[in-house]
Formats: C-alpha cells, sequence, structure tokens
C-alpha cells in the first residue's frame, strides 16, 4: 500500500541530447539512475519513473542528506591527449 502523504524531494536532472535521443540522469542519489528516450519529455518521464522505482527497492537511504550542489554548471575543458 501507498504512503498517502508522501513528501514530494526534487532533484537535479542531467538532460542530454544525442544523435540518437535523449538520456537522463539524476544528482543526489547513490548508485546509478538513468532515463532515456526518443524526446526530452520522454527521457524525462522516465528517468523519474527510474528514480521512484530505485529508491523503492533500495531505499530513501540511496539519496544523499543534503544536495550536492548549489548550481550545476556545464563546462568544457581542453585537455592534452
Amino acid at each position: 500500500m501507498k504512503n498517502k502523504e508522501a513528501k514530494m524531494k526534487q532533484f537535479r536532472i542531467i538532460l542530454e541530447k544525442h544523435p540518437d535521443g535523449y538520456v537522463a540522469y539524476p544528482l543526489g542519489i547513490k548508485g546509478a539512475v538513468v532515463g532515456e528516450g526518443d524526446t526530452y519529455e520522454e527521457a524525462l518521464a522516465d528517468v523519474n519513473s527510474a528514480i521512484r522505482c530505485y529508491i523503492e527497492v533500495f531505499g530513501k537511504e540511496t539519496m544523499e542528506n543534503e544536495s550536492p550542489a548549489i548550481e550545476t554548471f556545464l563546462v568544457e575543458a581542453e585537455v592534452a591527449i
């Protein structure tokens, strides 16, 4: 039976556009949680479902107590290889 008074928690989601679709993954969860889809909306819905499933299976302990970041930035760095 589901808890009718479930708390809501916001997650920061990294969403990447690739030639063959979108990939999304959340910050603040220990472990790998990924969603994907042909559209932005599909990937976001898939990662939301993956987060709920992951927490149901592994428990709320998989979430970090505090948000790992205040802001998230996307930057590029040039590295000699």
